[in-house]
């Protein structure tokens, strides 16, 4: 039977797209208390099905696919611009296709703009009605007002105006910003992308004896089982070691491992990797906030799913992207270890304007890596590192980077980092790597 949470995030999700939604309401409609449904409510905006609007209140929005998160609403674009919403609110739900600055005639201006657009526009009323007509919402900067036939306009053709007191360019550089990021989110992927969904998991509960993981095992030719109470919350985990000359009908509950290590579908799938690896863990059991199953992942699905995002093509830069890219082998080589350079620009420096402790370590984790990689084929997660900050570096410097590796075996990886500017040792690093084949 359905929890009174899941109850609650089906009724929100069978409601139609645009409706608005309060604490109140669904607290009446399904019998639960207030903070049952504030908590389901926000839990239904992590999935990403409903949306918080200020002066607005929460509406149901369309669910965005994966390869379509770069969409923004324009619910989120109110947000963004820190806008206010004067008419069309029932087009707050749909999806923003492209952004069209009205600094030009209105003639030229209108062979930009089309249905799903959004005119960026100040007090031109005349501009801002030609735009709904011709399906595209308006965003009006300055903090002007509009006319109320506008407004109307906008009611009965449900597409949002809204109003930002920042200026044209302030509010393009926003919602560029914002799509921007939400390409970079896109690329990065998450457990929920790749876990195999709770219909397909196999478990066992907490009344389940020794004799039911042998009937799992033989159905399934698997070994490690989440363990679950009555509201399928995840009380343990249970392995072959774990039963091994173990009575048939001992309880589960008396061999598991109890409060098992586990993931939620947010969590970035290179962070479940470092904690599989870290701990030795071969399967986790992903869950919501409550610790009810989800589903499960293992490590060779992780594995295989980094090794996929290694053979795709970046489309959104990160911060570490920017930095790594200054890195370069300029073929220097010192007894057979490779030298790599990279130019400190006003971008890597803290506000003393010397190299960032941040900046610092991702050019010698990237050095390192890279090292590492000629040696062996295959994948690595940096398990240890002590960096050394030995003298300041100022921007517009150039720095030698020397990996040196010590030590490298099957399973790890030592290496021993220094940092030159113009001749002087400017710091170090030592660290500790694990590392795995690509099968």
């Amino acid at each position: 039977m359905a929890t009174k949470h899941e109850q609650i995030l089906k009724y929100i999700d069978d409601l139609p797209v645009g409706d608005k939604i309060s604490v109140r309401q669904v607290a009446k409609a399904l019998s639960v208390s207030e903070g049952t449904a504030y908590r389901a409510i926000k839990d239904a905006e992590n999935k990403g099905y409903v949306s918080t609007i200020e002066r607005v209140g929460t509406i149901r929005i369309e669910r965005k696919k994966k390869e379509n998160i770069e969409k923004l609403t324009f619910a989120e674009v109110v947000n963004i611009v820190d806008g206010q919403v004067l008419g069309g609110r029932g087009g707050l739900h749909k999806t923003l296709h492209k952004f069209v600055i009205g600094a030009m005639k209105i003639e030229a201006m209108m062979k930009y703009t089309g249905a799903g657009d959004l005119l960026i526009v100040g007090n031109r009323g005349n501009a801002q009605e030609l735009a709904l007509k011709a399906g595209a919402a308006v965003l009006i900067t300055g903090g002007f007002d509009t006319e109320d036939h506008v407004k109307r306009l906008a009611d009965e053709l449900e597409l949002p105006i809204i109003l930002s007191s920042y200026d044209s360019f302030t509010v393009a550089t926003l919602i560029n910003r914002a799509i921007y990021d939400q390409l970079i989110k896109k690329e990065i992927l998450l457990v929920e992308d790749i876990l195999i969904s709770l219909s397909e998991t196999a478990y066992l509960d907490l009344e389940d004896t020794i004799e039911n993981w042998h009937e799992l095992n033989r159905q399934t030719n698997h070994s490690r089982f989440p363990v679950v109470d009555s509201s399928l919350k995840v009380q343990g985990m249970v392995t072959s070691k774990d039963i091994i000359g173990q009575d048939l009908h001992l309880g589960i509950e008396r061999v598991m491992t109890k409060a098992p290590m586990t993931v939620g579908c947010k969590t970035s799938v290179a962070s479940a990797a470092h904690m599989m690896v870290w701990e030795g863990i071969e399967l986790l059991p992903v869950v919501d906030e409550n610790q009810i199953l989800q589903g499960i992942i293992s490590r060779q699905d992780v594995l295989k799913a980094l090794q996929m995002i290694q053979r795709q093509p970046q489309v959104g830069e990160t911060i570490d992207d920017v930095i790594t890219s200054q890195l370069v082998t300029p073929g220097l080589r010192t007894k057979g270890e490779d030298i790599f350079r990279c130019e400190i620009t006003p971008q890597m420096t803290n506000y003393l304007g010397t190299i960032s402790y941040g900046v610092f370590t991702a050019l010698v984790t990237e050095a390192a890596n890279r090292t590492m990689r000629a040696f062996k084929r295959g994948d690595l997660v940096v398990e240890n590192m002590t960096i050394y900050f030995i003298k300041p570096v100022q921007m517009d410097s150039i720095i030698e980077i020397h990996p040196k590796i010590l030590e490298i075996g099957r399973k790890f990886g030592k290496l021993d980092v220094e940092v030159f500017n113009e001749g002087r040792l400017v710091g170090k690093a030592m660290m500790m790597c694990q590392l795995f084949d690509r099968t």
